[in-house]
């Protein structure tokens, strides 16, 4: 069985633990370090003969249109991560209509392919505000995979289900892999869980889900994750640092074996939404 490989295209300063350090309006002046962080995994995927799906912000978009194109390029599936990563549940309609509206037209522009997924910053879809499946039906979108269903202290619907399904407004959730465990789910499906787990639990837990579930399971990574060398920020909380730099060191070596190990594609061939 194949499993989706993701990726969320986007830079160290513009992560969510780090929002009250960083300001939009500050990005500009940062050093990007994106471009070549997604390089190295193009080139990692090149080298295990992978396709992955890319949710690209639209901030970096714009500022490396050349980056999306060789996404495209190279056979991956481009998808938006809205415009300039801020959370779904701290926006109100008009905004995130905005900010999922154009970010498609961007990359779309830029592609010169459709865009048909959706993944929110910080899995930012919360039962306050379903409202924006119907904004996603209205800008065109056919799914999302923005829903964690996991108990966590910045995100997650712990009772939504947890393999793809259908909303009322017609657009497909499909949600991040857990594994049922003492009645809640444990989540399974990458980013700082990936640095967490060694890499022995990470091959078990995907291996055990795939003999439970028989569903693909849904794997994400940042760019800067492969990065240890990235700018320490000044102010951070503890854990805030403990949450982005733990193991940066052995990320790359990991997603190596993880890529050997299993099956890897695109959201949008695995559900053939292409």
């Amino acid at each position: 069985m194949q499993h989706a490989m993701t990726i969320d295209v986007e830079d160290y300063f513009q992560v969510s633990a780090f929002e009250n350090l960083v300001r939009p309006e500050q990005w500009d002046a940062m050093a990007p370090r994106v471009e070549a962080n997604t390089d190295r995994l193009l080139q990692l995927f090149a080298d295990h003969d992978t396709k992955a799906t890319f949710f690209t912000l639209g901030w970096v978009a714009e500022r490396f249109p050349q980056l999306v194109r060789r996404i495209v390029e190279q056979g991956h599936e481009l998808a938006s991560h809205g415009t300039m990563h801020q959370r779904a549940s701290g926006q109100n309609r008009e905004q995130f209509q905005q900010d999922v509206g154009g970010a498609k037209r961007l990359l779309e522009d830029l592609s010169g392919q459709p865009v048909l997924g959706y993944r929110a910053p910080s899995f930012s879809f919360t039962k306050q505000n379903l409202w924006v499946y119907d904004v996603l039906a209205e800008e065109g979108y056919v799914y999302s995979s923005s829903v964690y269903p996991v108990v966590h202290d910045h995100y997650g619907i712990p009772d939504a289900p947890r393999f793809r399904y259908q909303t009322p407004a017609g657009v497909d959730e499909i949600p991040l892999s857990t594994l049922p465990l003492m009645g809640r789910n444990m989540p399974i499906s990458g980013g700082g869980y990936f640095r967490l787990y060694p890499y022995l639990f990470t091959r078990w837990a995907v291996s055990r889900f795939m003999q439970r579930e028989q569903q693909p399971y849904i794997f994400y990574l940042h760019p800067w994750e492969v990065d240890p060398e990235q700018p320490r920020m000044e102010g951070a909380s503890a854990k805030s640092r403990f949450r982005h730099y733990l193991n940066l060191k052995r990320v790359e070596s990991r997603l190596g074996q993880l890529l050997t190990d299993f099956e890897w594609g695109s959201l949008a061939r695995l559900y053939q939404y292409q």
